[in-house]
């Protein structure tokens, strides 16, 4: 049999569209990720579908207007790791023969929500007394803060470098540039988070993909996947240390072993930006560097667009958003075309061997609830 590849990508613009619903974001990534694979509607047998927010039946009622001819439909729901999660599933039914074609789609819309953080799970000890998202990586900044003796205008320059990025992304349509006076100066949300050192939270957005093992149809080279991993949270009511991402150092261990690659055969890397402090705890995590030397990374230029090791040259969550059904799959979507060569003017030069990184929710006593890690190369 034949290693599954990817064939085709395509994505819908990131913004705030509150005349769309999720279906009509999610058609519009599915018709341009079949368009670029040079395949149609019937030649797909089977459909994943990574939705958190969208309620029942998300993946029928994007796919019923399309016409599709029955084939199984599969909802995932594993918070932000949802579309990523799909995509780990939808590989294992392609490696095990029960499919030859399938394609995964990520959406949500939460213009439809109204404003404020993500509604979460009221019966969690967590969110009961406020430990929502904002406020649990405040406490994560300021111990990291404290331990390292890392001042707020580090946290702000992973803002800064991130929107930057974004700037070159055409379906970031909301980013804007900003300096680190900017981002230090905007409204606090959770202290030392303020609102540009938090991912906008009111984001629409889809993101698809089409997987074979038969002979691709499109003219883009397709993207081998080298390794497709996802765990869950450990739970350790009394030992969680704020400053070590332990699920995704764990999901990255794994992922290297199966690929058979280390962080330094990456040409680059897409991960979970929610909070600026994000980024410095994963740049550890993931082994590009020691614990505690991840604002000297940031500072250096390695994780730059020109850097040795550019790290979210999509914008990141910080600047495109996060929908969260569709993050996981967005970020394959960016490390495809990166490593096929047309990522315009954000390309990252000579990319080869790319990684994704999203993290799932949080609840109580366990870093994240689950975290998805994929490592695809051209």
């Amino acid at each position: 049999m034949n290693e599954p590849l990817i064939t085709g990508v395509g994505i819908s613009d990131f913004g705030r569209f509150p005349h769309l619903n999720e279906e009509a974001l999610a058609q519009a990534a599915i018709l341009s990720a079949l368009k670029d694979a040079g395949v149609g509607m019937r030649d797909v047998q089977a459909f994943y579908c990574g939705n958190a927010l969208g309620g029942h039946l998300p993946g029928q009622r994007a796919l019923r207007e399309l016409g599709t001819g029955g084939e199984a439909v599969y909802n995932i729901d594993n918070a932000c790791s949802s579309g990523a999660t799909a995509f780990h599933l939808a590989l294992q039914a392609l490696r095990a023969g029960q499919y030859e074609t399938v394609l995964v789609f990520g959406m949500d819309h939460l213009s439809g929500l109204g404003g404020g953080a993500l509604p979460m799970n009221e019966r969690d000890w967590n969110n009961r007394r406020g430990m929502i998202m904002p406020a649990l990586y405040a406490m994560r900044a300021k111990r990291y803060m404290h331990e390292r003796g890392v001042p707020a205008e580090v946290l702000a320059d992973v803002a800064v470098k991130n929107r930057r990025h974004g700037m070159l992304n055409p379906i970031a349509t909301f980013c804007r540039p900003v300096t680190r006076e900017e981002v230090l100066a905007s409204r606090m949300v959770a202290d030392p988070l303020t609102l540009l050192q938090c991912c906008p939270g009111v984001v629409d957005g889809a993101a698809a993909l089409v997987l074979s093992t038969r002979p691709s149809r499109g003219t883009a080279k397709p993207v081998r996947v080298l390794a497709s991993v996802v765990q869950s949270g450990l739970f350790e009511i009394n030992q969680v240390d704020m400053t070590e991402a332990e699920i995704t150092r764990r999901a990255a261990r794994l992922a290297y072993e199966q690929a058979g690659v280390g962080a330094g055969d990456l040409s680059l890397i897409e991960l979970h930006d929610a909070f600026t402090i994000s980024e410095l705890l994963y740049y550890e995590a993931l082994g590009l560097c020691e614990p505690g030397e991840g604002p000297g990374l940031l500072a250096s230029g390695a994780t730059a667009l020109c850097g040795r090791i550019p790290v979210n040259a999509s914008g990141g969550l910080l600047a495109k958003g996060h929908p969260p059904g569709a993050t996981g799959v967005a970020q394959i979507v960016e490390l495809c075309e990166q490593l096929q060569q047309r990522a315009g003017k954000r390309q990252v030069r000579d990319a080869r061997i790319g990684l994704s990184q999203v993290t799932g929710g949080g609840i109580w006593g366990v870093d994240h609830a689950a975290c998805s890690i994929h490592i695809l190369a051209a």
